[in-house]
């Protein structure tokens, strides 16, 4: 019974536009509403600025415009997935914050090379999981740009 639980990820699952995507749990530190965001001048256009949360002043992307999907507006389930990367806190802006999920680790399989896809680099694994398609995000990927250095952060 230990073999499967070590075998298992557990996921937060969240929603970009019509697909679902997923980030280990053990990466994340809090899921928040949108609160009032201060932009920074001379940023990336997804670099959205800097929130004060608890103290910690937490840059916030976009990763609708991070991968290059259209912009919404934002509604009451808009959430910012507060993530630690390399001892940095960083926030995610998403459409939905789904749900925690348990998945067995065999269940992850290489991204599938898929041409014209622009969110693709950003892709660490897909997991079919019933009927749901989850896309595992590259949190290395996605912060490890020096875009953040104008920030004053280093991914």
């Amino acid at each position: 019974m230990t073999e499967t639980l070590a075998a298992d990820i557990k996921l937060i699952v969240f929603q970009l536009k019509d697909k679902e995507y997923a980030i280990p749990v053990n990466q994340v530190q809090s899921i928040e509403k949108v609160e009032h965001i201060t932009r920074v001048p001379r940023t990336e256009k997804f670099i959205k600025g800097v929130i004060n949360l608890r103290g910690v002043i937490t840059p916030i992307i976009d990763l609708r415009s991070r991968f290059d999907l259209e912009e919404e507006n934002y509604t009451d389930s808009t959430r910012v997935i507060i993530v630690i990367f390399n001892d940095v806190e960083v926030g995610f802006i998403v459409d939905l914050a789904n749900d925690v999920i348990d998945i067995p680790a065999s269940s992850i399989e290489p991204p599938p090379e898929i041409v014209g896809v622009k969110e693709a680099e950003y892709i660490n694994g897909v997991a079919k999981i019933g009927k749901r398609l989850l896309i595992l995000i590259d949190l290395e990927m996605i912060l490890n740009t020096e875009q953040f250095s104008t920030l004053g952060f280093e991914g």
